[in-house]
């Protein structure tokens, strides 16, 4: 952000116009070859408020980092003919419970589950921490030596 881009907050004449939140999108498009990936790239990069396209052909996620709408975004990859949807995916260690069965998907790609409820842990459940069973400061921990 210049000098004149943050005078102009102060000082401007015509009524401000509220900008987007800086955000990241994530989209899973199905992409086989260069010319795929340089469409998908070519035409979400044009879009106004966009600051940074990361294609990862090999996991077939877009990452779009601005000041951009998500949807706007996700119709935008979908004009170049390919099935785009919102990456439904969580890194594999930021949940509780990965090997749920709806969690778990054979087609994911490495180091990521679906995300689900039912693999974050219960809120309102207790919090049973599997390391405390065999702990020498647990009275009720496993006494087989």
């Amino acid at each position: 952000m210049g000098a004149l881009d943050f005078l102009s907050d102060y000082f401007s004449v015509t009524p401000k116009k509220k900008r987007k939140p800086m955000q990241t999108v994530e989209i899973k498009v199905k992409m086989d070859c260069d010319g795929c990936e340089r469409r998908v790239r070519s035409s979400v990069s044009h879009m106004s408020g966009v600051k940074e396209v990361d294609v990862n052909r090999e996991q077939s996620k877009v990452t779009v980092t601005g000041y951009v709408d998500r949807n706007k975004v996700l119709k935008k990859v979908q004009s170049t003919g390919k099935r785009a949807k919102f990456w439904p995916y969580v890194e594999y260690n930021l949940v509780a419970y990965p090997y749920v069965t709806q969690a778990y998907a054979k087609n994911a790609p490495s180091g990521f589950v679906k995300n689900t409820e039912l693999a974050l842990p219960n809120p309102n459940g207790a919090d049973d921490n599997i390391t405390s069973f065999f702990s020498d400061d647990n009275p009720n921990a496993c006494s087989i030596m």
